[in-house]
């Protein structure tokens, strides 16, 4: 799906996959995210996903020429020896590349039209929704994420351990929140709940319609 696949780019050699800049400067999310650990965040930890999936292909010419989403939702292909580390990687690079496009400075507020319809539909109201997604968020022992998903027609919530998401179970994810300490922990120390009720004050609900109206097909 057009909306799900990362930034990822043919390179010489074993660069199948590179990392794509943030949408914005690292500053934008202020006083929500702070800029040095969106800098962290995207340079450090995205940055060591892509580097350590392209040395997990090293020799997999067949593998290095498939998309990230033909990756993560296609596991049982990877050799088992290499498996784990292609998850974890995979999974890592393209939920971050989700991530960043789903939020914006200035975000915030609630979606509008069917993506609104389908909110209240699927959960009763908006407000019972993000009750129920910053629950899945809380909700993770350890590191993980939340996400809204379009399951049977309608929406629904998961969370999901480590970079695991949704498409590696043939799920479509069109809205994901980091819970891992290194999202937070710089502004918000162990407070998960505390940066889960802030984010929402950078949501970019025109890139989840996006996703939504792309799930739908």
């Amino acid at each position: 799906m057009a909306q799900q696949q990362a930034a990822t780019s043919q390179k010489e050699g074993s660069l199948a996959h590179v990392l794509p800049p943030l949408p914005y400067p690292s500053d934008a999310l202020e006083p929500y995210i702070d800029k040095m650990t969106m800098e962290i965040h995207h340079d450090k930890h995205h940055g060591a996903y892509v580097t350590n999936l392209n040395k997990a292909l090293e020799g997999h010419a067949d593998l290095q020429g498939l998309s990230i989403d033909q990756i993560v939702s296609g596991l049982d292909r990877i050799p088992e020896n290499i498996r784990t580390a292609v998850r974890n990687n995979a999974g890592g690079h393209w939920n971050h590349s989700m991530f960043w496009k789903l939020m914006k400075k200035g975000g915030g507020g609630e979606p509008s039209g069917g993506l609104a319809d389908a909110i209240k539909s699927s959960f009763g109201s908006f407000a019972d929704f993000k009750t129920k997604l910053n629950a899945a968020g809380m909700g993770r022992f350890g590191s993980g994420w939340a996400w809204l998903v379009v399951k049977g027609g309608k929406l629904d919530i998961e969370s999901t351990p480590n970079q695991d998401n949704p498409l590696m179970a043939g799920g479509k994810a069109i809205l994901g929140v980091d819970v891992w300490e290194h999202a937070y922990y710089l502004k918000y120390q162990n407070r998960r709940a505390d940066y889960l009720e802030a984010w929402w004050n950078v949501v970019n609900w025109d890139e989840v319609a996006s996703h939504y109206s792309a799930a739908k097909k």
